[in-house]
Formats: structure tokens, sequence, C-alpha cells
């Protein structure tokens, strides 16, 4: 099996090509499953897909540029591929070289498409814990839900830019020693629109 890198925190789409390929929301499910190495039956398994359309969107990942092969297994008779993703999350680059409006629109869909994933992802992780508690057994965890009224585009870039400073203080100040007995805390934040009812 050929040596492994190891996966990137952040990678910024730049190419057109790439943005293009990840504004399919299938492909930001595919490549959430791939933070570990996995198999185009095993992502068909967890998303409720079949195997051939998830392998046909892994070639289209895979020839981007986003997901990269990092070994086979065998299972029965069938030799698997594994996949698995080049970087934990992707933030499509200033620089991209399109129409304003057409950047701005695979923002917007690139967005809601990781809310979405991002969701999905907190959904599996809660079960998952659920299942894997003992019977009485309370698993910390918060929630916290706020509306705030932002009415400029100004205004909503700097709330956020000061909303992840924040954060990332916060983050930085709790954090202790990487210690592999320590428990390890997902913190996933999300701003987003109150849709119309």
């Amino acid at each position: 099996m050929p040596q492994e890198k190891e996966i990137q925190d952040s990678y910024y789409i730049e190419s057109p090509e790439q943005a293009t390929v990840l504004l399919n929301p299938l492909r930001s499910e595919i490549i959430a499953q791939l933070l570990e190495p996995g198999s185009a039956a095993e992502v068909a398994r967890t998303l409720g897909e079949t195997a051939q359309r998830i392998n046909y969107h892994l070639k289209a990942l895979e020839k981007a540029g986003l997901v990269t092969r990092v070994g086979t297994r065998q299972v029965r008779n069938l030799v698997e591929v594994l996949y698995r993703s080049i970087a934990k999350t992707f933030v499509l680059a200033e620089s991209l070289s399109m129409k304003p409006e057409t950047l701005q629109k695979l923002k917007d869909q690139s967005s809601l498409a990781h809310l979405v994933t991002t969701s999905e992802r907190i959904r599996r992780d809660a079960m998952l814990l659920m299942e894997q508690s003992d019977v009485g057994e309370v698993i910390p965890s918060a929630t916290l839900q706020l509306q705030v009224h932002l009415c400029t585009e100004q205004q909503r870039q700097l709330f956020i830019e000061e909303y992840a400073a924040m954060v990332q203080q916060l983050v930085e100040r709790y954090s202790g020693s990487l210690d592999k007995n320590q428990d390890t805390y997902h913190v996933l934040l999300a701003v987003y629109p109150k849709p119309k009812e």
C-alpha cells in the first residue's frame, strides 16, 4: 500500500473545474464520508445509494484531485479500492476566475451543501453516541440556538469574522495537552438565514 499523505485541514478551491465538481451536493456528502479511507460500497451503504452511482461520482472527484486512492483491500472475491478526501474542509478561493455572480452562486450552494453534510454528521454522531452509551449514562453535550438580525452584507461579514475569532480563542483557551486518554469534543458552528415558513 502506498504511503498515505496526511489529510489537510483546509484546501482552497482555486480552479473553476474543481469548484464545478464540488458543487454537486451528493459529492459533498461523499467527501464528508471519506475523512477516513473508505470504498465506494461503504459510502453507498452509509448514504443509501447504489455503489455504481457513488463510484461514478468518486471518479469525478478523483479526476478533479479532491479525493485520492490510498490503497485496496480484499473483500470476498473482490478487490475494493479505498479512497480518502484530500482535506477536512474545502474553501472557495476569491481568486477563482469566474464571473462574480457565478462565483457567488457557487459559494452559496457549496455552503448550503456543507450545512446539510454537517447536520447529517451531527445526527450520525449523536445516534452512535446513544448506541454506545450505557443505560442511564449521561453523555456531556450542549447546543445553543440564537437569532441575530443582520441587515447588510458588511454586517454579516463582520459578524461571522468576529464570531469565528471568539470561538477560536475559546477553543484555544480550553484545549489541553494532546493526551490520547483525553476526551475530544467536536465544535461545529453554523450561521444561515432563517427560511420563510
